[in-house]
This record gives structure tokens, C-alpha cells and sequence, in this order.
């Protein structure tokens, strides 16, 4: 097969990715190692910045967001037993954002791509990514039994934490940062209305807990706990009576209970990849960076990542100048860089590290204080939350 951007992985950057080529008039296929299935049902983030909803309608694949996704103009932060809303709108000039949850951001995508776009091949493994630094960069894989190969012009590595896209950077160009953090989050989602029609960010003694939804009949909800955790040695019960201990406050405000449909714990870390690039390869989303999800930013720092490189290519075949691509690296990393400040910023405002002494309880109650005192601040975190321009 031969194709003029081969992509790797089918989660929402490389979908979004083959959309916004396919717009462009660029040739591209898709390479996705699981079926249709587990891509459209696959759990992962919900909360769309600003700039991704933008995106997304632009590239015709916005619609049904609109319809169906819950439109959100700020949080609220939970501390010492009061309650702060933070007004998105007000602080950022108009900005929100949208909850939405990615396993239909990946519908929408694939329905699209499969109705217009290129090839889109599900249950194809990507093997290697070979001759990345040449001119002609190839992408060995295995569909239907048999190996493969799609020779291209360029590749994309969409293809998250363990693909095989990374591995083609040569270990000698390669810098790592990275932070493992020493707790995670217990994840539910339950049968319930939302408790409340925003998100809700609590810093309690016991941990920090998030009180978020899927739908207006679907909650969302996750507790700080230890690393390490098995999500079913809490019961049910425990895990509601948790919740309600953390989202306490000094009104007459109440958590509402109802069957727990899944449960599962998540590990917090972040980490960041450079070079994003190696000649013709390039990383986006999860392959190049993670952060830790207080922030909301995973999701949206893909989308951030393959705008970056579908306008980069779109000027190269408009102009004949490699100038936007030999700079995608650095101007995606500006932005993650700014991302992982934030997520970084917001765990540690709202988790409580193990062994956190006095001294340091009383730092985050101060700095939450000056969130909800000073609009300076306010606006910081509101910036923040909707989200960083794309390069």
C-alpha cells in the first residue's frame, strides 16, 4: 500500500487527523490494532476545550456535540467546606467548555472517515515504523494474517504510550521529563444524575475527590487514593460514603446515590517526549506526552498536536516551504509545556500527598483562597482550564 500520510492509531487524534487531511485534499490511511468496537467504547477523557469543540465543528464533525454534549461555563472548587464557582465566560472573554465524552468523538470520526475519507483498517497492528528518517518512511504491519507494508511520505504516531511509533526515534536524540505521582484516581461511572450541573473540584483532608458525568442520567466520579489500588476491594457502599465525606460542605448540598456501573483506578503521571519529530515521523497525543488528568488536557493536547501538523502539511503542499513542519516540534512543545504546568499546578493544589504535614495543608488552603479572592488568580486557572491556543 502507498499513501501520502500513513497514521497510527484510531483514538480521537488520528481520526481527527485523517479528517483534517481528508478537508485538505491529502491522502491518508489509518492503521488501528483493535476493532471498531473497542475504539468506540474505550473510556477515556469528556471534557473539550474551547479550541477542540472549534475544531472538530470546522472539520464537519461537530454536530451531534452540539446536540448532545453538555455545554459547561465553569467549575466549582471545594475547600475547608466552601464553595467557589470559577465563570469561565466572564474570566476569558466568552470561552467554555464542552462535556463530551471521547468513545463519541471517536463515533462521530469514524462514521465520517468511513463514509468519505481514506482507508481506515481496523484490527491492523503496527509493527515498525522503518526508514523514519528518510524520505520514504515505511509502516510494517499485519491485517487479516499477513504482513504488510505502507510505504509513505510521512507518518504520524498516534498510537499512545506503548506504540511502535517512539520506539523509531533513535535513543541518542532523545530527552525524557517525567513525574510518577504517589496516588491515583478511583474512577466510577454510576446511574445517577449529576449532583451538580458543573464539575466539582475538592480538596478535602482525606484526598481529592471530582465529581463530573457523561450525560445528564450518567455521573462520573473518582477518588484520590493510594497507589497501587485495587479498585474492587472498595465496596459500593464505601465508595459513596468516600465521596460524600470529601464533597462535604457547610450548606444544605447533597450527593446523590445510585448503581455503580464501573469502576477503576488510574495512575497519575507526566511525562514529555523530545523531539516530537525524527525526519519524517511524528508523535502526537499520548505517544509524546501525558499528563495527569485534574487538568483535563490529554484529549485536548492531541487534538492541539495533529492541527498543528495537518496546517504544517497543508502550507508545505500549498507553498513548497518545510519551514511549519520543521518547526512542529517546538511549537507543540510550547504548548504542552504550558499544559503540563497546569495539570501539574492543579494536582498539587487539590491532592493531599502521603505524609503532607501541617505546613503544607495550609499552603494549598492559601492558594486556594487566593483563586477565590483574587480574580487575577481566577482568571489563571479559567485561561488555563479552556484552554492554550494552538500553535
Amino acid at each position: 500500500m502507498r499513501t501520502t500520510v500513513g497514521i497510527i492509531g484510531a483514538g480521537p487524534a488520528g481520526l481527527l487527523l485523517a479528517r483534517l487531511l481528508h478537508n485538505a485534499g491529502i491522502e491518508s490511511v489509518v492503521l488501528e490494532s483493535r476493532d471498531r468496537a473497542y475504539v468506540e467504547r474505550r473510556q477515556r477523557a469528556g471534557i473539550l476545550e474551547q479550541g477542540t469543540a472549534d475544531v472538530l465543528r470546522a472539520a464537519g464533525a461537530g454536530a451531534r456535540m452540539d446536540r448532545e454534549g453538555l455545554r459547561h461555563d465553569g467549575i466549582e472548587l471545594r475547600f475547608d467546606r466552601r464553595r467557589h464557582r470559577v465563570d469561565f465566560p466572564a474570566l476569558t472573554g466568552g470561552r467554555s467548555v464542552m462535556v463530551y465524552a471521547q468513545t463519541e468523538v471517536c463515533k462521530d470520526l469514524i462514521a465520517l472517515q468511513l463514509a468519505e475519507g481514506g482507508p481506515l483498517l481496523f484490527e491492523a497492528e503496527a509493527l515498525a515504523v522503518e526508514d523514519a528518517g528518510t524520505d520514504a518512511p515505511r509502516v510494517r504491519f499485519r491485517h487479516e494474517g499477513r504482513e504488510d507494508v505502507l510505504e509513505c511520505e510521512y507518518v504520524v504516531g498516534c498510537d499512545g504510550f506503548w506504540g511502535v511509533a517512539r520506539k523509531a526515534v533513535p535513543a541518542e536524540l532523545v530527552q525524557v521529563f517525567e513525574r510518577t505521582y504517589p496516588f491515583g484516581w478511583l474512577g466510577i461511572l454510576a446511574d445517577v444524575p449529576p449532583s451538580h450541573d458543573e464539575l466539582v473540584y475538592a480538596r478535602h483532608d482525606r484526598g481529592f475527590a471530582l465529581l463530573s458525568m457523561r450525560s445528564p442520567s450518567v455521573s462520573r466520579l473518582y477518588l484520590q487514593v493510594p497507589d497501587g489500588t485495587d479498585a474492587e476491594a472498595w465496596s459500593d457502599e464505601a465508595i459513596w460514603d468516600e465521596l460524600e465525606r470529601r464533597f462535604e460542605t457547610a450548606d444544605d448540598w447533597r450527593l446523590e446515590r445510585g448503581p455503580i456501573t464501573q469502576k477503576s483506578v488510574t495512575p497519575m503521571r507526566s511525562y514529555v517526549h523530545e523531539p516530537m519529530r525524527h525526519g519524517r515521523l511524528f508523535l502526537a497525543g499520548d505517544a509524546a506526552h501525558i499528563v495527569p488528568p485534574t487538568g483535563a488536557k490529554g484529549l485536548n493536547l492531541a487534538v492541539g498536536d495533529v492541527v498543528t501538523f495537518a496546517r504544517a502539511l497543508a502550507h508545505r503542499q500549498k507553498t513548497g516551504s518545510p519551514e511549519l513542519l520543521d518547526a512542529y516540534s517546538d511549537t507543540c512543545l510550547r504548548r504542552i509545556w504550558q499544559a503540563e504546568r497546569f495539570s501539574y499546578d492543579m494536582t498539587t493544589l487539590l491532592h493531599r500527598a502521603p505524609g503532607a504535614t501541617g505546613f503544607e495543608d495550609r499552603i494549598q488552603l492559601a492558594r486556594l483562597d487566593r483563586i477565590a479572592s483574587s480574580r487575577a488568580a481566577e482568571t489563571d486557572l479559567a485561561e488555563g482550564y479552556t484552554g492554550f491556543p494552538f500553535g
